[in-house]
């Protein structure tokens, strides 16, 4: 969904569920989440941004800020670097043990965290959407790259950037259906992405927030 508020075009994510009022939720990484009652029409919603607007355009651009300026991050416990997990910001010692460790094995260890954490969140998503796909891959590796998020090999072997797992979860879903699909569609057609769009209809939203925010996914 997209909404107006001040003078920008804001996307934001829509979950609806059997819960009983509307929440709004800015990630650290910039994704808007509104969590609403099933069958809330979005008129609805609309008008419940609004009522929030100076609010969320406030902490929007304090992010916006925040990437702009020149950032340093400090591994060690007590420092004010912040690090990006499932699309929210920790301290250091909140993700991995600190105590007694070089700044290079901090690094180490938190590159590692982030391989073992997203190893485990693509093997849950790939169980739900290769039974919705009716797909089944042959293995999946967490890799690093510079240039991808994830690919898919005619053996059937999938692959994905540890930085993925710094993303929202639904970020990480779009990357495991689009992978998925490839099984499906080995190139970019038309038939490709209306079946990535079959699984995930804002899936565009999820390429937009990678190719915006990607750059702030990093070590």
């Amino acid at each position: 969904m997209k909404i107006d508020l001040g003078s920008q075009q804001i996307e934001c994510h829509v979950e609806y569920s059997s819960r009983k009022k509307i929440s709004i939720e800015l990630h650290a990484s910039g994704l808007l989440i509104v969590k609403a009652p099933n069958r809330t029409e979005d008129e609805v919603i609309i008008q419940t941004l609004k009522q929030y607007e100076n609010k969320i355009l406030k902490q929007l651009h304090a992010l916006e800020a925040a990437r702009s300026a020149p950032r340093v991050k400090e591994y060690d416990e007590e420092g004010q670097g912040k690090f990006l997990h499932l699309g929210k910001y920790y301290s250091l010692h909140e993700l991995i043990e600190t105590n007694g460790r070089t700044e290079e094995e901090l690094q180490q260890d938190l590159k590692k965290f982030y391989f073992a954490s997203l190893k485990k969140v693509i093997g849950e998503r790939i169980k739900i959407y290769q039974k919705q796909l009716k797909v089944q891959p042959k293995s999946y590796t967490i890799e690093e790259s510079n240039t991808k998020w994830g690919s898919c090999n005619s053996s059937k072997h999938l692959t994905f950037n540890y930085r993925l797992a710094m993303a929202p979860l639904e970020v990480i879903d779009y990357v495991v259906i689009h992978e998925l699909c490839h099984l499906l569609h080995m190139n970019h057609d038309r038939s490709f992405w209306r079946r990535v769009g079959s699984i995930m209809k804002d899936y565009k939203e999820k390429e937009t927030f990678l190719a915006r925010y990607g750059q702030a996914m990093t070590l």
